[in-house]
């Protein structure tokens, strides 16, 4: 006999959120189907060499399934950035230690011919003025390293410190350098025109180097009347001087460990993670984990242990989301990917009991309150809290003060709300329009609840809302228990 749905356990809301990146692997609607289902909660859309007719096509598609299926997901575009990279070549160069080689940043131009030097085209002409005598190029992720002995109007000579294969259009980082390129390039603006047309939820920013870029972010969003929500994506040494700056502008960031494991010391790299979830926390910002979480299973059905870990302490820190990259665009092994960060962070979660958290930055009445709610549902068994939002300004001061066990159950009337509060750590959004008496809205959302088995009886509601006093609206909380 079927227990009935409303009588049965509430289930275990997992806390962290996950993101998975569409490609070839994954954009078909039976996948898209299978990771909804699964549990995926974000869509990233790489930019980087996508193309418009794609991109609507895909962002429909999402939106048909989420619909189909009933639980509607948010999308994020990742857009391209400034970028420097090699030009193309007929072959190949196998670049030997110690050879001198040369990047032109003006083709055609002459040289000195006393030695036969092989060069590369650049696309970047001004950095030439960027860089000096002594700098590090690091070329195809930092698998070839170089050093700048000379440089004139056109070329930049180098010598090979760590020989390799060198191919067309390969990425160029610049560690410690300042480049003058634009955060915001034409391709963008076009990239993000198309992404607001079809009404996507996030725009991520890619190598943010200061406050200022995010300004002229939201300056073409408001110039498009777009709410979408911004995320900097924090990838080199620039960004890390400036971070406390960048988390205040920004909506959240993302920790894109792959640039920036390559701009900065690899023994750097877990200590800037994590001062940049504890920042993000402190300002009451959401924070991404992302890059090679699980690389080896684009290839292998199975994690390595280190990637375990790696993945725990994402959650152990308390990052509101984990992402995967090339693991769901062209890996073979993409459901089994989002499985496994599932499991893994329930996992670590039952183990998490940190100290409540309490953001400084929002030392308000309102944040006075919603401690004060966190603080009763961390000392209740089998509780929940429970709040209604039309901005999202309750929900987001609630999952920044991190609530140990308790879920955080959003209730908006806004779809395009709905889907944005998929970023935040333990909160889990539901879509209800608000009626006029505040009574009767709590009623209806605790009964949605019920009708979808996520409360049980027994279980205790903390809601922490609104309420009008005396012709005024005044924060509150409430204590039920579901009968």
């Amino acid at each position: 006999m079927t227990t009935p749905i409303s009588t049965q356990a509430a289930p275990c809301f997992r806390r962290t959120k996950i993101i998975f990146t569409l490609g070839p692997a994954t954009e078909s609607e039976a996948m898209l189907e299978t990771l909804i289902r699964g549990g995926a909660d974000i869509v990233r859309l790489n930019m980087a060499h996508a193309k418009h007719d794609w991109t609507r096509m895909v962002i429909r598609r999402i939106r048909a399934v989420s619909a189909r299926v009933g639980r509607e997901i948010a999308i994020m575009m990742d857009i391209k950035g400034p970028e420097i990279r090699t030009g193309d070549l007929e072959v190949p160069i196998e670049l030997k230690a110690g050879e001198i080689f040369d990047f032109t940043v003006k083709p055609g131009a002459t040289r000195d011919q006393s030695e036969e030097v092989r060069s590369v085209n650049v696309n970047y002409q001004d950095l030439v003025n960027d860089i000096k005598v002594g700098d590090t190029v690091l070329v195809d992720n930092g698998l070839i390293r170089l050093e700048v002995l000379t440089k004139d109007h056109a070329h930049i000579r180098c010598r090979v410190l760590i020989p390799g294969e060198l191919k067309s259009k390969r990425h160029i980082n610049l560690p410690g350098v300042k480049v003058n390129l634009p955060s915001f390039t034409e391709k963008d603006r076009a990239d993000s025109t198309v992404g607001l047309e079809e009404g996507i939820d996030f725009l991520a920013l890619s190598f943010v180097r200061a406050a200022a870029d995010i300004a002229l972010l939201r300056a073409f969003l408001a110039e498009k009347k777009s709410t979408v929500r911004i995320i900097a994506k924090i990838e080199d040494q620039s960004a890390i001087t400036n971070l406390d700056d960048i988390i205040a502008a920004t909506d959240s960031i993302m920790v894109a460990r792959g640039d920036l494991g390559i701009e900065c010391p690899f023994e750097e790299l877990p200590v800037i993670q994590r001062r940049a979830v504890q920042s993000c926390i402190a300002q009451g910002k959401p924070v991404i984990i992302a890059t090679h979480m699980l690389e080896s299973m684009t290839s292998q059905p199975v994690p390595t242990r280190a990637e375990i870990t790696d993945v725990a302490n994402a959650v152990y820190e308390q990052a509101d989301c984990v992402m995967l990259s090339g693991e769901t665009t062209i890996g073979k092994y993409p459901v089994e990917c989002v499985q496994m960060l599932d499991k893994i962070s329930r996992r670590i979660e039952r183990e998490d009991a940190p100290d409540l958290r309490e953001p400084a930055v929002f030392a308000t009445e309102r944040m006075k309150v919603l401690h004060s709610a966190v603080v009763l549902a961390n000392e209740l068994p089998r509780s929940k809290l429970l709040t209604f939002t039309r901005h999202g300004f309750m929900a987001h001061g609630l999952a920044a003060l991190r609530p140990v066990h308790s879920p955080i159950l959003a209730f908006t009337p806004h779809p395009e709300l709905l889907r944005q509060l998929r970023l935040l750590r333990a909160v889990e959004p539901y879509l209800m329009p608000f009626p006029s008496e505040p009574d009767i809205t709590i009623e209806n959302a605790i009964e949605t609840l019920r009708r979808l088995g996520h409360v049980s009886p027994g279980d205790k509601i903390i809601i922490a809302t609104d309420i009008v006093s005396q012709d005024r609206l005044v924060d509150a909380i409430q204590l039920r228990t579901i009968r």
